[in-house]
């Protein structure tokens, strides 16, 4: 009895570390956009993950994934991968370190960048779309935007010239209105970027869906080794009733 009642206890803490996790990662803030990771699109991934390099890994580290690794998972020969997507080290074995240091991180943001291998677990994969979907132009800060997801982030827009500089409209700037009817918030965009809305957003999913990845690298093996062993089990489970029903049928 003693043993059921710890196992509940346990199964309540889980869960409730679970919903807490969850919530801090939204800090209170409803996410406007949905979003679906979809970790096994290897192209997606492919590109989420030139997406990090040219304009992640200056700032932003992931100290737990290898070069190598990343093209061993993603299909990139080491040839491409050193040629592409390799900027602060020559070694394949190496881990994704940031060229930025530490101290003056610390003078020019307040906060030296975090590590985000593990950002997607963290903070969850809507998190980050959401994040790098609401940049919008505010000259009260000090680098002259903001984010809705993150107020008064130490983080520059640094997909500006992408996405385009947008701002709120005045409704949902008074915080009469800060989202339109299907939940999204009211953006207008003051200045056009490179990439269309649409396919701004298609960079950014993509970019999340290599989060996503690097959080757990070993996701797509541990998922083809259970479904094997659930039908090793599934099967284990017939010849065995067969071999019951075979050995006990003289004694029914």
């Amino acid at each position: 009895m003693k043993r059921i009642k710890s196992s509940i206890q346990i199964l309540l803490a889980a869960a409730t570390l679970l919903v807490a996790g969850q919530a801090f990662a939204s800090e209170g803030v409803d996410l406007p956009y949905r979003f679906k990771p979809d970790p096994d699109n290897q192209a997606s991934v492919q590109r989420g993950a030139r997406n990090f390099m040219n304009y992640c890994s200056a700032c932003h580290s992931m100290r737990n994934l290898r070069y190598n690794r990343l093209g061993q998972d993603l299909g990139i020969p080491d040839d491409m991968l050193k040629a592409d997507l390799m900027f602060t080290s020559d070694k394949i074995s190496d881990h994704i370190i940031s060229a930025m240091p530490g101290d003056e991180a610390d003078a020019w943001f307040g906060k030296a960048p975090p590590d985000l291998t593990v950002e997607s677990r963290y903070r969850g994969p809507d998190w980050i779309y959401n994040y790098l979907l609401t940049f919008y132009v505010d000259p009260k800060r000090p680098l002259g935007t903001n984010n809705i997801v993150l107020p008064n982030a130490s983080m520059p827009d640094v997909l500006w010239e992408l996405q385009g500089l947008q701002v709120l409209k005045e409704s949902a700037a008074e915080g009469e209105d800060k989202e339109a009817e299907h939940g999204e918030p009211q953006f207008e965009l003051a200045t056009k970027g490179k990439l269309s809305p649409e396919e701004y957003k298609q960079f950014v999913a993509d970019t999340t869906n290599f989060m996503v990845y690097a959080g757990e690298p070993g996701r797509a093996h541990r998922l083809a080794v259970g479904k094997k062993v659930l039908l090793f089990l599934l099967v284990f489970t017939v010849l065995a009733y067969l071999m019951k029903r075979e050995w006990w049928k003289d004694v029914h």
